[in-house]
């Protein structure tokens, strides 16, 4: 039944966006509406995990429950990774750390940081002789 999933968020400037996830992620830009110029609507990728980002009034025409959403919604997107601590080493002095690098009572380590429209992003690895 289930196949994948593929988080489609509301952001303020899609091409800064793309530009955000390429350069401090090392995400690849798959597809885009129009495929040049400014953006409403684009498909990243990085290894398993793929990305959609698009623009309040693009989403608006088709779902306009959108229309007064805050972007930078209440949510994490969650991430699972191989390597976690090369990951932060990687990232903290680019973006800001809302959560610095913990063990967690479930086993894992893990940190989060705030992107270019306000979502937070969990990076995580599971751990023997994480806390707990």
């Amino acid at each position: 039944m289930l196949k994948s999933l593929t988080p489609n968020v509301v952001v303020h400037d899609v091409n800064e966006t793309v530009e955000f996830y390429r350069d401090v992620l090392g995400f690849q830009l798959l597809t885009s509406v129009p495929e040049t110029g400014k953006f409403n609507w684009a498909m990243m990728a990085k290894d398993g995990i793929k990305m959609m980002f698009q623009t309040r009034p693009s989403i608006v025409e088709d779902l306009a429950m959108f229309a007064d959403a805050p972007i930078g919604a209440s949510q994490t997107l969650f991430i699972e990774v191989t390597d976690v601590q090369a990951l932060y080493d990687d990232l903290k002095n680019k973006v800001h750390i809302v959560h610095d690098m913990r063990d967690t009572f479930y086993g894992t380590r893990e940190f989060y940081f705030e992107d270019c429209n306000g979502y937070v992003l969990g990076f995580s690895q599971t751990v023997e002789n994480a806390a707990g």
